[in-house]
């Protein structure tokens, strides 16, 4: 019989390492359907079978059951008894409010710690933000031919919005901080999702993302930290413009 080493120099039986697989599998499962929500290929109260799922994903009902437990700790998923779980209805105006303020305390306290940033985290922002002048390039070029904005242009812009804020979260130097962001992150895709218009502000935010760039290379953290927050009221006041 064979038995693989942990690193300590404990012996694992060919059984022990099991539950890393079924975590991971767990992990991806709940990747997928978490996709699959953002995608929007379930509307608003559409009925979620665990069943259903399991056989489109071809795994058991154990870890997409496990996923949607997960889930409906985002807010993404709502269960009811007997009726089993829903994709969760879009964001109330006063909810839309309520989750840019939470990111608002967030991130300025982010900016806070990460000014002064150093050279090296500062030329990964200025990569990050040249990022996402090229993503919002491509969305006004999608638009301009009349094309529909599909899921993976949606996607690359959101992925270049989000890595340079997550940036200044890496160097903030409280990964609670990090961590708490990361939590409301499925939420802020709710949030686009209940707008329901496509990306119509690509603009305003590639310019409030430069003030935040500036500010943060000029070392002055209180204007940083004002730069942060009136990007952040900002997309409140769009949001709730659109909603």
């Amino acid at each position: 019989m064979t038995t693989s080493m942990a690193s300590d120099g404990a012996q694992l039986g060919p059984d022990q390492g099991r539950p890393v697989e079924r975590r991971a599998l767990r992990d991806g499962v709940y990747d997928a359907i978490l996709e699959l929500l953002l995608e929007g290929r379930v509307k608003p109260g559409a009925s979620l079978s665990i069943d259903a799922l399991a056989r489109q994903l071809g795994v058991s009902p154990t870890p997409v059951r496990e996923a949607m437990v997960q889930l409906e700790h985002t807010g993404l998923v709502t269960r009811a008894a007997l009726k089993g779980y829903r994709v969760a209805p879009p964001l109330s105006t006063e909810r839309m409010s309520e989750l840019v303020d939470a990111r608002t305390i967030l991130e300025v306290a982010a900016v806070h710690g990460a000014v002064p940033m150093s050279g090296a985290a500062l030329l990964e922002l200025k990569a990050a933000h040249s990022d996402h002048v090229l993503a919002a390039d491509y969305v006004k070029r999608v638009r301009a031919g009349n094309d529909e904005q599909g899921w993976s242009v949606i996607r690359r812009y959101y992925t270049a919005d989000w890595a340079f804020h997550r940036v200044i979260l890496n160097h903030c130097g409280n990964q609670y901080l990090l961590q708490l962001a990361e939590f409301l992150s499925p939420q802020v895709h709710r949030l686009r999702q209940s707008l329901g218009h496509g990306l119509t502000d690509v603009d305003q935010a590639v310019a409030e993302h430069g003030d935040i760039l500036e500010a943060i290379a000029s070392g002055d953290n209180e204007r940083a930290e004002d730069a942060m927050r009136a990007h952040l009221m900002g997309v409140r006041a769009r949001s709730l413009a659109e909603s």
